[in-house]
């Protein structure tokens, strides 16, 4: 009869154990996470306060903003502990939270993606019924639908993983407890958790990506019979940004997703993870939003308030 060891805590190998290193990482990731930080959160209060940003594909991407914002925050804290302090030590009910909160935030934006390709589609499918299609509710609905098949799937890969046993190291060869890495501590037979890994993983993505192409595919249909050399440079525009953030999130995700965890490198591993851990939140703002003339203006006329704010207090 197999016992399972009372596993209380885990150590996170982390980035490096070189210790030349580990304070350049510290104030790299460390400025990464203020630009993450300052960046997303802005989007999110400039889209909140200036009225003229209450449209659908705003409130998506203040969703995504909040959407990196919580994954991104569920790691780079403990990874810059980990540099700082040594501090590699993650109990065992912290690191089924990360783990849960991570997984629900990548999906959540996995399912927001697909969300928010039918906003590009209806102003370029029907311009003038924009705003009869894309309703509060409708973008509600969609926003709501995406958080819940986030959490949902969090909670059975969470739920799948913290039943195995964990018999052998408690070492875990990560600088976070991401699925595969924690996965292969077990001693259990691994073969039914990884097929419901790679089962839901490969559900999630590629039913977000087939409806993304379709949608993409019907756009270009669209642009095809425009024969107005204006109207095809406006709709590609229109789809540019999310085009890009597609491109950017589902080539990290499959890459470390779907494959067994017999092909996962620690080291590429690592890299990827960094990748669209802690960097893709970062360029968020920059990639979505901040080329917008209407989060230009919104931010010119913030500052503008707060220095007139300021001059009229002295």
């Amino acid at each position: 009869m197999e016992n399972r060891t009372e596993v209380t805590q885990f150590i996170l190998l982390g980035l490096t154990n070189v210790p030349g290193l580990q304070i350049p990482l510290f104030v790299m990731f460390f400025l990464i996470h203020l630009i993450n930080v300052v960046g997303n959160l802005g989007m999110i209060v400039f889209i909140l306060l200036d009225s003229r940003l209450h449209t659908p594909v705003y409130f998506f991407l203040s969703n995504l903003s909040l959407v990196h914002l919580g994954y991104s925050s569920a790691i780079t804290p403990k990874v810059m502990a980990g540099l700082f302090i040594g501090d590699q030590v993650i109990s065992y009910n912290a690191c089924a939270t990360q783990m849960f909160f991570f997984v629900a935030f990548v999906t959540v934006e996995n399912y927001l993606l697909a969300s928010m390709a039918y906003d590009p589609y209806s102003a370029v499918w029907k311009p003038l019924h924009y705003t009869t299609t894309m309703t509060t509710s409708v973008c509600a609905q969609l926003a709501i639908g995406s958080y819940f098949c986030g959490f949902l799937n969090a909670s059975f890969h969470v739920g799948d993983i913290f039943s195995l046993f964990f018999c052998k190291s408690n070492t875990i060869h990560h600088f976070f407890c991401d699925v595969p890495a924690v996965m292969a501590l077990s001693c259990s037979d691994k073969h039914i958790s990884e097929v419901v890994l790679v089962f839901l993983s490969t559900f999630n993505v590629f039913f977000a990506l087939l409806v993304i192409l379709i949608v993409y595919l019907f756009i270009f249909i669209i642009i095809l019979k425009m024969h107005s050399a204006q109207g095809h440079q406006k709709a590609l525009s229109t789809c540019a940004s999310h085009f890009t953030t597609v491109s950017i999130f589902y080539s990290t995700v499959i890459f470390m997703y779907l494959q067994p965890s017999s092909s996962h490198s620690v080291h590429t591993d690592n890299m990827a993870s960094v990748f669209y851990s802690v960097f893709i939140p970062m360029l968020n703002p920059v990639v979505d939003s901040l080329r917008n003339k209407e989060v230009k203006n919104a931010f010119r006329k913030m500052v503008e308030k707060a220095n007139f704010s300021v001059v009229l207090r002295f």
